[in-house]
């Protein structure tokens, strides 16, 4: 018999909640390497154990370029105030314009593939990326934060994607995060993007509160429980997890927008981070299709599910 999703109204914990920051962002070495170890520890007993054991071989090389390169240059104190004052975040990945350091990310990340057993879709992919021109590889990184690709360029999309979170999370991290603030609902207000899930964090200070993850940058922001963190309605909010399993994981869905976007309970489980267990929950995102809701959550490395 196939597992069963069953709606839930979740309680809100009042006593575990602390005074928590806006934003908690990344540390791109320890980010990469907390996804690396996850990534490594579900593909033990996972039916995905052979991609994932890729994810984890991508994601140290994430860590290992991410201490490797000098800190990028930070927004200048008039960019961040301007972006301050007219609501929007600093790093918006549609205003992106692929500069040296993205172009030297992405050549670091092609180049250590060769020495990783990865996927024929993968190998194709690299030899097309390193074939390219700098002009080319750098409107491949800007049409990668802009748009879903067709599926003949899912594995460029990917590779290209891990490059951009580098990037991304090294950016973030030279960021001053008393002066950001929220730009929208269903909006990182560091680069821009939908969160990738949410997490009632099981971190000091901020164990039980509620913060959205971002795919992108790796910034964690805080936002307000049994609300949908795509389209801010406070209406229809469920909760579905898989009958039988460790509860851990569960897909908050909303009636307004009919979309979904999972909730991890890392107060639970400590272990878990938000894009590993994204890509180790998927049995749950298929039964959500098969429910009538729509993903709202984009994973690169999940693109076509």
């Amino acid at each position: 018999m196939s597992p069963e999703i069953t709606p839930q109204i979740e309680p809100v914990p009042i006593g575990e909640f602390a005074e928590p920051d806006f934003v908690r962002l990344p540390e791109p070495v320890a980010l990469f390497r907390a996804r690396a170890d996850r990534l490594r520890a579900l593909s033990a007993t996972h039916t995905l154990a052979p991609y994932l054991v890729f994810l984890a071989e991508l994601a140290a090389i994430q860590e290992r370029i991410a201490a490797s390169l000098p800190s990028p240059k930070p927004l200048s104190p008039e960019e961040l105030e301007a972006a301050v004052a007219d609501t929007r975040a600093p790093l918006d990945r549609l205003l992106f314009v692929p500069d040296e350091f993205a172009l030297a990310v992405s050549d670091k990340l092609l180049a250590a593939l060769a020495d990783v057993a990865i996927p024929e879709a993968a190998v194709q992919a690299v030899g097309r990326l390193k074939a390219a021109d700098a002009a080319t590889r750098q409107a491949a990184l800007q049409h990668t934060l802009r748009t879903l690709p067709v599926a003949e360029v899912l594995a460029e999309h990917a590779l290209l994607s891990a490059a951009l979170q580098v990037v991304f999370a090294a950016a973030a991290a030279t960021l001053p995060p008393q002066r950001l603030q929220p730009v929208a609902d269903g909006v990182c207000p560091v680069c821009g993007s939908p969160p990738l899930a949410s997490l009632l964090a099981g971190w000091q200070g901020a164990r039980g509160t509620r913060y959205c993850a971002c795919g992108l940058c790796g910034t964690f922001w805080n936002y307000v429980r049994i609300k949908c963190t795509l389209c801010g309605s406070t209406k229809g909010i469920a909760y579905h997890g898989i009958e039988g399993d460790a509860g851990t994981i569960k897909a908050e869905s909303c009636e307004s927008c009919r979309r979904y976007v999972k909730i991890l309970y890392q107060q639970k489980d400590p272990a878990l981070e938000p894009m590993a267990d994204d890509i180790g929950s998927l049995g749950l995102d298929l039964l959500m299709r098969e429910a009538g809701f729509a993903r709202g959550a984009v994973n690169p490395f999940l693109l076509g599910y």
